[in-house]
């Protein structure tokens, strides 16, 4: 199998010089993924794939909140997991499409649906890679899928010491440097990385000027009260419900916004948070008023970790993580008869928003080991002073959230 697969990759490097077979980087392995022959991609998302990708978005956010700020990639997450199901057979494949919410092509088909579209002041960036232990005899179809569909470096490398930096190297540049450190080490027990990486860089449609920039309290989920930088406009899209208000504002383009979301005041944070699932999300955003809001927004910073282990397990997807249940036989051959299970998911944010806009990173580690203008009479306010939700959100593709946050504490 492995020498099938290097005579493979030799061709193709004969045949493709422009591809570039070797390393771009001299501090990565040597990427294999360029090699391998390119297919034409030929299935389209699902008819249904906002509702579903909005149903996974808020759901992953209801098992992760613990009551303090949280800030995930949905996105990030579907494709690093896209990726591992391409593996995955029987009631693993199963349990995973069931909670990703899409078949594992269609899941490629729908990432392949964001990313940049020219614009220089509002760019959003994804990249995926998969990191092989030498002696892995990982299978060809497997890494045919993941080169197809989600255009993925691949290094086959020994798993070592330096294993752990050049996988954090190859996420911080693919972040802009926002994202670092998000693996600690690499077990003895790791045979497979499965990395995305996401990168959110846009200007506000209309910068704040110096005037629009004051100070004011913010009240945290505790009841404490701390200055914060308040940045305030007047925005021109409204959102409500029963138990929300907020508003929309754009980045440069108007492809995406900053949705922001305020619970009313009866309602704790950790409650708003519980309440919320695909259906809400998307019919606020639906719904959207075009009536005056003039609206307030803390300046903030947020970096987030967390394993994601026990929410993906809480949202049905045990078997993946059970030694003696997991089938991910179409990812790899092992001479023992031992399988592959996932050892741990891994999910690291950051998100800086300021008077020119915002920046962002994510990234998701799968790490497998061999186991056993219209203008109201009177305008809406939307002061976000206190605990509130956020997305960033692309307009032009259902409104799906990029990244799902809560700010329940400035401080």
């Amino acid at each position: 199998m492995l020498k099938k697969i290097t005579a493979i990759l030799l061709g193709a490097c004969m045949l493709l010089p422009l591809v570039g077979c070797g390393k771009t980087n001299p501090d990565l392995p040597e990427d294999l993924g360029g090699a391998l022959p390119q297919k034409a991609a030929l299935t389209e998302p699902p008819a249904d794939a906002e509702k579903t990708y909005a149903d996974f978005a808020a759901e992953l956010l209801v098992k992760c909140y613990d009551g303090g700020n949280a800030l995930l990639s949905p996105l990030s997450v579907l494709g690093a997991l896209g990726m591992t199901a391409g593996g995955a057979k029987g009631e693993t494949l199963a349990q995973m499409e069931r909670v990703l919410g899409m078949r594992t092509e269609e899941i490629a088909a729908y990432l392949a649906t964001f990313g940049n579209d020219g614009s220089d002041k509002a760019k959003l960036s994804i990249a995926n890679s998969l990191w092989v232990r030498e002696d892995l005899k990982v299978r060809e179809e497997f890494l045919q899928k993941n080169a197809d569909g989600y255009g993925a470096s691949i290094f086959k490398t020994a798993f070592g010491d330096e294993t752990a930096a050049q996988i954090n190297k190859w996420v911080e540049e693919h972040t802009d440097g926002l994202v670092k450190d998000i693996l600690d080490r690499v077990p003895a027990v790791a045979v497979m990385y499965l990395v995305n990486a996401l990168a959110f860089d846009a200007e506000w449609e209309t910068v704040y000027r110096e005037n629009e920039v004051r100070t004011r309290d913010f009240t945290d989920a505790d009841g404490k009260k701390s200055e914060v930088k308040m940045l305030y406009s007047e925005e021109s899209r409204y959102l409500e419900d029963e138990s929300t208000t907020g508003f929309l504002k754009y980045y440069a383009g108007r492809r995406y916004a900053f949705a922001a979301l305020l619970p009313s005041e009866n309602i704790p944070i950790a409650d708003y948070v519980a309440s919320l699932d695909g259906e809400k999300l998307t019919s606020l955003l639906e719904n959207v008023q075009s009536q005056t809001v003039n609206a307030g927004l803390p300046r903030f910073e947020s970096e987030y970790a967390i394993t994601l282990n026990d929410a993906l397990v809480k949202m049905g997807m045990t078997d993946a993580f059970d030694e003696g249940k997991a089938d991910f036989s179409g990812m790899a051959e092992l001479d023992d008869g031992n399988n592959l299970c996932i050892s741990r998911v891994l999910h690291k944010t950051f998100i800086a928003v300021d008077e020119r806009g915002t920046k962002a990173g994510a990234a998701t580690v799968v790490e497998m080991k061999e186991c056993a203008a219209f203008i109201p009479e009177q305008p809406k306010e939307v002061i976000l002073d206190r605990p509130f939700v956020y997305m960033l959100v692309d307009c032009e593709n259902g409104n799906a959230p990029i990244f799902i946050g809560v700010v329940s504490s400035v401080r």
